[in-house]
Order: structure tokens, then sequence, then C-alpha cells
């Protein structure tokens, strides 16, 4: 009776080890990247690009369906408001598989929203 308690508290100690050293593991390592996609210690904020976007409502699904559909008439003029805030540095870490959709996009908003500063 004896010899199964002490491996049964080897068992656990072992099983509880194992599962401390993976989490502190994974803490240590860095997240995998997409070589050209995403550099590390990119001077572009992601977050901050797709924040204005963010903050109109509908307006990432918007883009998304024009992005997959090819048909913009479903961008509404806030959104374009918004994308035609955008940085134009922040558009090839944005849409990195695409890089003929922000210029379209900025066309169309651009009749869209009739003042913009992509007309000026």
């Amino acid at each position: 009776m004896g010899s199964k308690a002490v491996v049964s508290s080897f068992l656990m100690v072992s099983l509880c080890v194992a599962i401390f050293v993976t989490q502190g593991v994974a803490h240590t390592q860095t997240p995998p990247t997409v070589p050209g996609l995403f550099p590390p210690g990119s001077p572009i904020d992601l977050v901050k690009c797709w924040s204005s976007l963010f903050n109109v409502e509908g307006c990432v699904l918007e883009i998304a369906k024009s992005i997959f559909s090819g048909k913009f008439e479903n961008v509404e003029a806030a959104c374009c408001k918004a994308f035609l805030t955008l940085d134009t540095n922040c558009w090839p870490q944005m849409f990195p598989l695409n890089p003929f959709f922000p210029p379209l996009l900025k066309d169309i908003c651009a009749r869209i929203v009739p003042n913009s500063p992509a007309r000026n």
C-alpha cells in the first residue's frame, strides 16, 4: 500500500512540474511571424491602423465583403471617411495579400465622399 501512495505522489508531482514548465516556456518564446508580413518591431502599429475602421460600426465587415466580392456599393460614406483618414503607410501591412485593393478603395471612396482629401 505504501508504494502505491509513493508512486501516485511521484506521478502527481511530475504532472504538475510538466504543466508549469510548459507554461513557463510558452511565456518566454516570441510569437511566430510570417516573414515580410508583420516584422517584429515594425514602426507601423497595426492596432492604431485598424482602430479608426473599428470605430465605425460595420466598417471592417463592409471592407472585408468588398475585398472578397469585388463590389463596393455596400461601403458607406462613414466607412469611406474612416478609410480615407488612414495613413498610406498602414496599407501594406493591413492588406498584405492584395496591394491593389487600398488604392482602388481610396478612389471609390473619393467618389462616395465628395470633399475628401483624396480628391484634392
